[in-house]
């Protein structure tokens, strides 16, 4: 417990990412001999004064809570020192001290887990296809491995528990902190029949830039991710590309060539970063050979056996609650052309109007979205409101009043 105590000291500096935490566990040997150095040998590191002060900081009252909370949580708390932290993880160039677990044992090292990202701004056919990927790698043997974001997250996860498979879901906040709300349920049974990993401790709110970070940790954990839809720049592609520096195989699902929420996907095929996949059986056929005693692709399942399976009903008292609706009628949305004038945005402007095509967005989700720091999301979204080209909705979020054609 000692020992664990000086973990959470070491991961929760003020300014330190996790590969900086991880040079430091390399360097002294132990969290404990992080603690208990010297300032002088904080000073040979070259480390900026603001770091140095955070390590000469020996306050282990945060420690202590997050212990607290854990234990009153039942969340389980895995280092990257302890037997069973998954070896491929570990591997990773900047793998995370510190999990918090929630669920049953992350035991992937053994298992041919498969990475399902995506967009939160799905299509009709991208959610049908994440939903029909999930229960078709479920019932061959695989373990998805995803988020938890609306959109394609939630239709493999949803797909995958339905088949009777393994789901790790990899957060962005917290494990106590639901997000988004509505998935109330979906936490409850991937933590029933999966596991909840989170490098935050309880309590951590869900912000836009944990999210990057935290891809690493889902491609990490997998040997394989398929890119379902995503739009050009997205979350998903950014996790792809960890993937690629990771060693991973990386697959994609094509999309139309003029959908905006397929760009990303078909770009990563067109650029030979993807390989191009029409159902789970492709996927697994890749792995197969490597899992010849868990692994067992199955012909496709007929449309209607999959719409059934999907369509299965909740049991009462589990809806999830859909996300809020607009009460106004949706307004005619004039049609803008890129190619028309092609300095008529600026990139970011164009990127947020791209996120907002298909539906509302917060501040904060468009951050994910479109992977832009928020103080430029802020700016152009006060930009674009200024000319009348975002309107925004109640519960604060944001939508557009054009729609862009290439």
């Amino acid at each position: 417990m000692a020992n664990l105590k000086y973990f959470l000291w070491l991961t929760t500096r003020r300014g330190f990412q996790p590969a900086e935490a991880g040079k430091l566990l390399e360097r002294f040997g132990t969290p404990e001999a992080v603690y208990f150095a010297d300032p002088e040998e904080y000073g040979l590191l070259g480390l900026p004064a603001a770091k140095r002060k955070a390590l000469e900081d020996k306050d282990l009252s945060g420690a202590e809570r997050i212990l607290a909370d854990c234990d009153r949580l039942g969340i389980r708390i895995l280092t990257i020192q302890d037997a069973n932290y998954p070896e491929r993880l570990a591997q990773i160039y900047d793998p995370p001290c510190v999990l918090y677990l929630k669920g049953r044992e992350l035991a992937v090292d053994e298992e041919l887990a498969i990475g399902v990202v995506g967009t939160r701004s799905s299509t009709p056919y991208g959610e049908g296809l994440a939903g029909k990927l999930g229960l078709e790698l479920a019932r061959s043997g695989a373990m998805l491995v995803s988020g938890m974001a609306e959109g394609i997250d939630a239709a493999g996860i949803r797909g995958a528990l339905k088949g009777g498979g393994g789901v790790v879901s990899v957060l962005g906040g917290g494990i106590d902190v639901v997000y988004p709300k509505q998935h109330r349920w979906l936490y409850a049974d991937v933590a029933a029949a999966g596991t909840l990993v989170s490098e935050y401790p309880p309590g951590t709110e869900h912000a836009g830039f944990h999210f990057p970070v935290r891809n690493r940790i889902l491609s990490g954990l997998s040997l394989g991710v398929v890119v379902v839809e995503a739009g050009e720049p997205s979350g998903a592609l950014i996790t792809a590309h960890a993937a690629l520096e990771q060693n991973r195989e990386v697959f994609a699902f094509p999309g139309p060539a003029d959908g905006p929420a397929s760009l990303g996907a078909n770009r990563l095929i067109q650029r030979g970063e993807a390989k191009l996949v029409l159902s789970a059986r492709d996927v697994l056929e890749e792995f197969a050979a490597q899992f010849p005693s868990r692994v067992h692709p199955l012909p496709p399942m007929e449309a209607e056996a999959v719409r059934e399976r999907l369509e299965a009903p909740v049991p009462e008292g589990k809806e999830e609650k859909p996300a809020e609706k607009e009460v106004d009628k949706e307004r005619p949305r004039a049609y803008i052309s890129l190619s028309d004038d092609p300095e008529a945005f600026t990139d970011d402007e164009r990127d947020l109007l791209l996120a907002l095509q298909r539906r509302a967005l917060t501040a904060d989700d468009l951050v994910e979205a479109v992977q832009i720091p928020a103080r430029r999301v802020l700016s152009a979204l006060t930009m674009l409101q200024v000319r009348g080209l975002v309107e925004e909705r109640p519960g604060k979020r944001f939508t557009a009043a054009v729609l862009l054609t290439p």
